[in-house]
């Protein structure tokens, strides 16, 4: 004769569960760990693919990412273009007692994502200015300018003189 307590005594008894785990798919033990990654792998597999901000999501899950054809035009762009021209540089510096606007005359030697590089013939002077503090520029000669750069890169050897 069966003994009386057998292996159905516990949480699960009744339930036909000789193990002591929770019950699982099909009527089969499952251990609770199993039971936990299966549901996670399921979670995970169901769950779409992340979506890079702004592209489009067609009906069937697909998205579809456009990609900018040239490069955009950019103040950075534009001065690098005209390296070797003299142009007036307008600046405002916020909660500054001495000055809270500065204009600076010079040669544009470089320029970069944030800041500009200057050279003052008649003192030789040379300053690194902030594009954050940058109002506008003037130019008393005509500048270069190329929208969208046919497509290509500024580099260093970009014209800086005609």
């Amino acid at each position: 004769m069966a003994n009386a307590a057998g292996p159905n005594m516990g949480p699960n008894a009744g339930y036909g569960n000789p193990y002591g785990y929770g019950a699982g798919y099909g009527g089969y033990a499952q251990p609770y760990a199993q039971q936990a990654m299966i549901s996670n792998y399921t979670a995970a597999s169901t769950m779409p693919a992340p979506v890079p901000s702004g592209s489009v999501i067609t009906p069937g899950g697909g998205n579809i990412v456009t990609v900018p054809a040239n490069e955009e035009s950019y103040v950075e762009n534009i001065l690098r273009l005209n390296r070797g021209k003299i142009g007036t540089f307008y600046m405002t510096y916020e909660n500054n007692r001495e000055w809270n606007a500065k204009i600076f005359k010079g040669r544009i030697e470089a320029a970069g994502r944030d800041h500009i590089i200057i050279s003052d013939s008649n003192t030789g002077m040379r300053y690194l200015l902030l594009m954050l503090n940058l109002d506008y520029v003037t130019f008393d000669e005509p500048i270069k300018y190329e929208y969208p750069f046919l497509g290509g890169t500024i580099t260093e050897s970009t014209p800086a003189s005609e």
